[in-house]
């Protein structure tokens, strides 16, 4: 099978991309609100359940649903890991989340991009330039201290914040093998057709192990985040499946690592006005600067001129 390669257009594809960050990083507060009265089985299948309704009354209505003609059998195996490890990273990531904090979560799990751009170098033979290997390496000084400063001021039980954030590692390595699946599926298939499938596979998977009944149970607030979630999910990886098919999986992967700043203020702003709803993040100098530092790195990384052969 020939690898994908991006259309080019990649103004349309930054901006897919910021969308996708902006989204992203405002996620972990409607998930950290919804959790606190809906497991965490429940919330993903209704995540996947809304987005693959929702995309399927789209495509019906433009009458481009998929046609199974169109998958072969390469395309069926890549398409069952991406929904394998896509559900993995949900489920993953919202345990991961429940036993941190968003701010925390959503900086550790911009392991992902960066594995996603480390696997795009391997698989499709994107390269780096010095400039963006430097940028990794202030990725990766950044990731280094803000973990340190969070383990150092925490709250919470040392063992509770090591497991969530270990889960959130694992999470990442989810979503970077689904991202290099989802690239390489493009080459068949149209991103809304992908996204479709994997919705709907996912939807599936979870439906032996939700609760629906409880979700008739939630206050008005629950149940406006909850929606809130599952139209998130819909838009913000119809974002980012379209952002890969105009522009490098690796510029693509480094404007993502960007989406922790928008949680961190997300943060800040929501619990100013609301502490009851989420409490403020103990985020110390040293703390920030490593977000800083995961930024800063990431913008390297997407300015560089990234050649591939």
């Amino acid at each position: 099978m020939p690898l994908h390669s991006s259309s080019g257009r990649w103004r349309l594809g930054l901006a897919l991309s910021l969308l996708t960050v902006f989204l992203w990083g405002i996620l972990p507060i409607a998930l950290m609100v919804v959790l606190q009265d809906l497991d965490v089985y429940t919330l993903t299948w209704f995540r996947f359940l809304v987005a693959f309704g929702l995309l399927a009354v789209y495509l019906a209505v433009r009458q481009q649903l998929p046609k199974l003609q169109q998958l072969r059998l390469p395309s069926l195996g890549l398409l069952a890991i991406a929904t394998i490890f896509l559900g993995l990273n949900y489920l993953l990531f919202l345990q991961g989340l429940a036993q941190t904090s968003p701010s925390n979560a959503q900086v550790l799990i911009q392991l992902a991009p960066v594995m996603f751009g480390l696997g795009a170098i391997a698989v499709f033979k994107e390269r780096y330039t010095l400039r963006q290997w430097t940028g990794m390496s202030v990725l990766t000084l950044g990731f280094a201290l803000f973990f340190h400063e969070q383990l150092r001021t925490l709250i919470t039980a040392p063992s509770k914040y090591l497991l969530g954030s270990s889960l959130l590692v694992l999470a990442a390595a989810m979503w970077a093998v689904y991202a290099l699946a989802q690239k390489q599926l493009l080459q068949r298939l149209p991103s809304s057709s992908i996204m479709l499938m994997i919705y709907g596979g996912c939807a599936l998977v979870f439906t032996p192990v939700a609760t629906p009944q409880t979700i008739l149970s939630l206050s008005p607030l629950h149940l406006g985040m909850l929606l809130f979630c599952g139209l998130n999910t819909l838009v913000a990886y119809g974002a980012f499946a379209e952002a890969l098919d105009h522009w490098e999986a690796s510029r693509v992967s480094a404007v993502l690592a960007a989406t922790p700043i928008f949680t961190v203020l997300s943060v800040w702003g929501v619990s100013s006005i609301m502490p009851n709803l989420i409490a403020p993040e103990r985020l110390t100098v040293l703390g920030i600067l490593g977000a800083v530092l995961v930024v800063s790195g990431s913008i390297a990384i997407a300015l560089g001129r990234a050649r591939q052969s």
